[in-house]
């Protein structure tokens, strides 16, 4: 992020702060996979909770960074600005979802992730270049999510069934 930008957000601001991943967002380089890399902590410790309460604070999750991306991306003046990694968090929250995290599950989650939301097959890239705002730069991230939980869920599947 270069000096005019940095100078626009502040870590000390708590909507900025969750919108740059904890400051993972700020890594000069692929900030959205050090953004899904902050996630595991979240997830793991969210493999404690029921279904139930985990469902929840996923949509949560969603719900909060339409507005923390919208305000950190109009902050910044820029749309979805590479910074902003709140959406690959509540994308990876959505990828595991009713999968029992353990560190193959983990690892195989974020990899799917990460594949889906670099390269945007459709309906991703549709998501990703015709919604705008706030929830345009969660939204793509979540579809993302809910294709690589699919994937994940038929990966567990045939794992547990080929043993």
């Amino acid at each position: 992020m270069d000096k005019t930008l940095r100078q626009r957000v502040s870590m000390k601001n708590p909507v900025h702060f969750l919108a740059l991943g904890f400051g993972s967002g700020l890594v000069p380089v692929m900030p959205g996979t050090f953004g899904s890399l902050a996630a595991l902590p979240i997830l793991y410790a969210m493999g404690f909770v029921s279904l139930q309460i985990f469902i929840v604070i996923t949509v949560v999750s969603f719900l909060v960074g339409i507005y923390l991306c919208g305000k950190t991306a109009g902050d910044l003046k820029v749309h979805d600005h590479g910074s902003i990694v709140w959406d690959e968090v509540a994308g990876m929250m959505v990828t595991f979802i009713a999968v029992p995290i353990n560190p193959l599950s983990l690892l195989l989650g974020f990899l799917l992730f990460r594949f889906f939301d670099i390269l945007k097959p459709w309906p991703i890239r549709v998501f990703d270049r015709r919604v705008h705002g706030g929830f345009g730069i969660m939204i793509d991230d979540i579809v993302a999510g809910a294709i690589a939980c699919a994937c994940l869920h038929g990966i567990l599947y045939f794992l547990s069934n080929a043993v």
